[in-house]
Order: C-alpha cells, then structure tokens, then sequence
C-alpha cells in the first residue's frame, strides 16, 4: 500500500512537472522558432530536460551505428511517449512519418507540424500510395525519416508484425535501414496509463542494414534486431505458433 501511495505521488507530481516543461515551456518555443532546424533542436533538447526534471534517466546506445548518409530508421513503439523520446535521441536530420490524424490535435498538431513532420493517410489505399510514392523520391533525394515500423501500439506488451511501407521505401529509395529499439517507455507511459511510472528509458541504435535487399528481407532483417532486445514477447511469432497449433 505504501509503494502503490509514493507510485501515485510520484505519478501526480511529474505528470504536472512534465506538462509545465513541455506543454508551457519548450512547445511554444517550437512554435516560435524561426526555422526547422532551430525548432528540431528545441524540441530535443526540451524532451531531454523535460525527463530529467521528473528523474527519468534516458541513455542512448549505439548513436555510431547512425550512417552519416540517408537512411530509414524504424523502431518498435510501445508508449505514447516514443515519439518524443526518439525525437530526442536521433540525429535533427530525421523526419518523423506520423498518421495524418494527428494533425488535427489541438495544439500538439500545431507543435508537430512545427517540428516538420510528414503526415500519411492508412485508411485510403490511394492516397497511401501517393504519400509512399512521394516519400520514396525524398529518400531518393537525401532525406531520412523515421517510422515506427508497427504502425501503432497497444496495452498488451510485445513486438507486433511490422507494417510494409517503411522497408519499402527504403528498398525501392535506396535508403539503409537504421532498426532502433525504445525500452522502458511502455511503463513509463503505456497504453492504458493514466499516470506516469518512473522507469528508467533506453533507445538503441542497431547496426544498419544494407540496401541490397528486397522490403520483406529489410523486415526480417530489422525485426531480428528489434525482437531479441526489446525485452517483450515476439507476437507475430506467438501468432504463428498458435496458426500451426
């Protein structure tokens, strides 16, 4: 009982702590900045200030597997607090790939549009394809992005199939790919989470893939190097065990 009443004040305290920091400080500071990079390097710099003011420690591993040149990074997602987290972690260079629905959220759609995101439409196969055709002529002209390669997370713990699009854009745009592993954060702030937990964050870079294989090779290839380290169940394996029981 004790623990669950200093959790909950913790819980309380840094939930008004990190909005105050985010939300009061560093998005309007997004907002106002005079160009892309300026407000990239505001919105990294405000995530990374904004856990240590709640006592999150965050470490970052392998930022030298991060080519210099083009490439694709894909993670695993698994709390609504990965975007940020990774936005703080990868080069400013990166642009995030984010559902057109978040566009219209009041306020944060004005930050994240302010931090250059690119917005797809899922649940319109043609307008999909023309965002996928236009995301592939810019990796081909030297922009990276970053999806999270499961498309959306759930309350339940585990690494969910990945969704296509992001390897085929690196395939057929001649990009790396960069797999990337975020640990931590679904406790911190999971699905389903009405108050932040305290746990420590980890996002791991893995060596890059190289481009000479096909989109459904690049997934496996990312996904082995996601699975054995994102300390959660392979649920496509799980799937697959169950179809042949």
């Amino acid at each position: 009982m004790f623990l669950r009443i200093i959790e909950t004040l913790y819980g309380l305290v840094s939930l008004i702590i990190f909005g105050v920091v985010v939300f009061i400080i560093v998005c309007p500071l997004v907002i106002l900045g005079p160009t892309l990079p300026i407000r990239r390097f505001i919105g990294r710099i405000g995530v990374r200030i904004a856990l240590l003011c709640i006592g999150i420690p965050m470490r970052i591993k392998g930022l030298e597997n991060v080519p210099d040149g083009v490439c694709v990074a894909v993670s695993n997602h698994a709390s609504y607090i990965d975007g940020v987290v990774l936005t703080s972690a990868l080069p400013a260079r990166f642009t995030f790939v984010v559902q057109d629905g978040a566009a219209s959220w009041p306020y944060v759609g004005l930050v994240i549009r302010r931090m250059g995101v690119t917005f797809v439409n899922r649940s319109s196969p043609r307008q999909g394809a023309n965002q996928t055709r236009d995301l592939i002529r810019r990796v081909q002209q030297g922009q990276s992005l970053a999806i999270f390669a499961e498309g959306t997370f759930v309350a339940e713990p585990g690494l969910m199939p990945f969704k296509k699009g992001a390897f085929m854009i690196a395939a057929k745009g001649g990009a790396l790919v960069l797999p990337v592993c975020i640990r931590g954060t679904r406790r911190f702030f999971g699905s389903g989470s009405i108050l932040p937990r305290w746990s420590p964050i980890e996002i791991e870079m893995c060596p890059a893939i190289p481009v000479n294989q096909d989109a459904a090779q690049l997934s496996d290839a990312a996904r082995a190097a996601i699975s054995p380290i994102c300390g959660e169940p392979d649920l496509a394996l799980v799937a697959q065990a169950g179809e042949i029981a």
